[in-house]
């Protein structure tokens, strides 16, 4: 695996739980509800985003089991980005467009993991 996804994993992991923190001040400072759906899809990113970077530093080590573990998350984690960004309505703007920047996040990983190495001649 190359090391160039890693600096993406920390970004993704600092967006997510800036993410939840904007959630908690939102709640506690502002009269905005925020629903049931974006306090778990919060959760459940920024304990994923814990998760990618783990299997990256350790696929980064050479543990090809924790490579393959990292393909199949992030790839994962795109395509629920995806929807949630594509289905108008679902989320608030404000929590849509955050899920736009981590899922511009994710892409060059999933790209970066799942590339061939070049063989040289």
């Amino acid at each position: 695996m190359k090391n160039n996804v890693v600096p993406f994993l920390g970004l993704y992991v600092a967006l997510s739980f800036s993410t939840v923190g904007a959630t908690v001040a939102l709640h506690f400072n502002t009269t905005l509800v925020i629903s049931d759906a974006v306090w778990i899809r919060g959760a459940i990113v920024a304990a994923s985003s814990l998760l990618t970077l783990y299997l990256g530093l350790r696929a980064l080590g050479g543990d090809r089991r924790m490579l393959r573990r990292l393909r199949i998350v992030t790839a994962i984690m795109l395509a629920a980005t995806v929807v949630v960004v594509a289905v108008p309505g679902l989320f608030p703007l404000w929590f849509t467009i955050d899920q736009l920047a981590s899922g511009l996040l994710l892409l060059p990983v999933v790209i970066g993991v799942n590339q061939r190495p070049a063989v040289r001649l």
